[in-house]
């Protein structure tokens, strides 16, 4: 298993546009980072495990050092890249070798030499070895390893890799925080990954601002201008010896209010983060009150079956000078009718730009992580199912109704589930043990006739007797005949007997 917290940092640096996102996901594996021929795509900082080579490091993908767009980002996003370079083991420069040394490149390079880290020159776009010639040029900037690659290619990343190792640092010589990896696929299951929550919501509902109040830096670019996340990045934190990635996704709009394809793929990403959460902050802007875009967002946590926090955000805006306890306890009344549909969820007023009750979060989250350890013993769950289906007997489906055998709660949490989100995603979206839902399997006569209606009925008992909180409740249906119907019974029947 590697120890993340010894892993070196190797940051990708350059002006915009000349490849960098691609070289990320290129040496990763998979797409990360957002490609496209935009200048300054790249906004924020994103970080994650590059295992393709003998040595596993942290590979930092940068914003444009000298930006591009936006006036009102342009500080910002060089500041966080400067953060990186000051983070970083190693530096790899990445340049545009068909548009040749640019007197941008030039300053960027003073500024590497003065920063005095190890560099490798990465020529990119050299698609072919027609190609080759164009990286000669470079040669002026004096930096004595130079490699050329086609990032959109895969061509010299392997010869990259070589050199990238040959320059990192000894575990010995590391002296930084921990670190942690990004996924947790793809060649990297020997990672070790703490607790993984994605804070989702509408832009500019203050999900960036929440996480610099968590971590108390400046990790993830803060700016009025909503849709400025466009990656979803990974913020590794540790607090009294938990460990958390906060993913920081970019704000979710309606389908038809994306205006750019990089926006579109923006969204993608935030719904792709939510699935491979392991629990979901939904933020609220309490200035807006909830609207139908919360709505379809908290409809996606739902769809996905993911534990959940809401967190009604800019109290600071809207907090009346008297009558503050009753004004919160009303607030949180009306979101939770709003949001019926996840009315299990816990609620939290927070003010992001003041801090306050950002501290109580994660009192939160340990509270769903309890709930998430909760298990129903098979006696009392039976009885609860018995008096349940005889208080309010199933509805006729199609000439038949639903009858129950037997009920269990497997100890595994959702695991073991074999029908909706958790069916369908794969083992690396799935939730960790220790925030997993509580899965409930009913052995019936025929699943088809479990109605919707019912099936909140049923969860609407089980929580009478556990409430659950933050967490979904899974249902799953087997036929009696099903394999295992058997065996959980012989099971728990030497259990009672003990």
């Amino acid at each position: 298993m590697i120890e993340t917290h010894t892993l070196p940092n190797v940051a990708i640096v350059g002006r915009p546009n000349v490849g960098k996102s691609a070289l990320f996901n290129r040496l990763i594996g998979r797409k990360i980072a957002i490609v496209h021929d935009q200048p300054g795509i790249t906004r924020d900082r994103l970080s994650a495990t590059c295992t393709r080579g003998e040595r596993p490091f942290t590979l930092w993908d940068t914003g444009g050092i000298f930006g591009a767009g936006e006036r009102d980002l342009t500080q910002q996003v060089q500041h966080a890249a400067e953060s990186a370079l000051r983070d970083s083991n190693l530096l790899l420069f990445v340049l545009d070798g068909k548009e040749g040394l640019s007197s941008v490149d030039e300053e960027l390079a003073r500024m590497l030499r003065k920063s005095q880290k190890p560099v490798v020159l990465v020529i990119n776009k050299i698609d072919t070895e027609k190609h080759d010639p164009l990286a000669v040029e470079f040669d002026s900037l004096g930096f004595e390893k130079i490699i050329s690659v086609s990032a959109e290619h895969d061509r010299g990343i392997s010869q990259l890799l070589d050199a990238i190792e040959l320059q990192l640092p000894s575990p010995a010589e590391i002296d930084h925080p921990t670190l942690v990896g990004r996924g947790r696929g793809e060649g990297a299951s020997n990672v070790e990954y703490p607790i993984a929550i994605a804070i989702v919501g509408r832009p500019n509902v203050g999900k960036s601002s929440l996480i610099n109040s968590i971590v108390c830096g400046d990790r993830a670019i803060v700016s009025e201008l909503p849709g400025t996340t466009r990656d979803a990045i990974d913020i590794a934190f540790q607090r009294d010896g938990r460990q958390f990635v906060f993913i920081d996704t970019a704000g979710i709009r309606r389908r038809g209010k994306v205006s750019s394809s990089a926006e579109v793929f923006s969204v993608m990403r935030a719904e792709r983060s939510i699935r491979r959460a392991d629990l979901c902050i939904l933020v609220i802007d309490l200035s807006m009150g909830v609207t139908a875009q919360d709505k379809r967002i908290a409809g996606l946590i739902q769809k996905g079956r993911k534990p959940a926090i809401v967190v009604l955000n800019k109290w600071d805006l809207v907090k009346p000078r008297r009558g503050e306890k009753q004004s919160a306890r009303e607030l949180i009344e009306e979101t939770r009718s709003r949001i019926f549909f996840l009315d299990y969820v816990p609620v939290l007023i927070t003010s992001a730009s003041t801090g306050e009750n950002v501290d109580r979060l994660f009192a939160m989250i340990q509270k769903v992580q309890h709930a998430a350890r909760k298990h129903i013993g098979t006696g009392v769950l039976n009885r609860l199912m018995r008096q349940a289906f005889e208080a309010n007997p199933p509805p006729l489906v199609k000439g038949r109704r639903l009858k129950l055998f037997y009920a269990t709660q497997p100890r595994n949490g959702g695991s073991q589930s074999a029908e909706g989100a958790l069916k369908k995603s794969s083992p690396s979206d799935r939730p960790r043990s220790d925030v997993a839902p509580p899965e409930f399997v009913l052995f019936v006569n025929d699943p088809q006739s479990m109605t919707e209606g019912y099936r909140r009925y049923l969860e609407a008992r089980i929580r009478e007797t556990e409430p659950y909180p933050g967490l979904p409740i899974v249902l799953t249906l087997r036929p009696r005949g099903q394999k295992g119907f058997a065996q959980s019974r012989r099971s728990n029947a030497r259990k009672s007997h003990k």
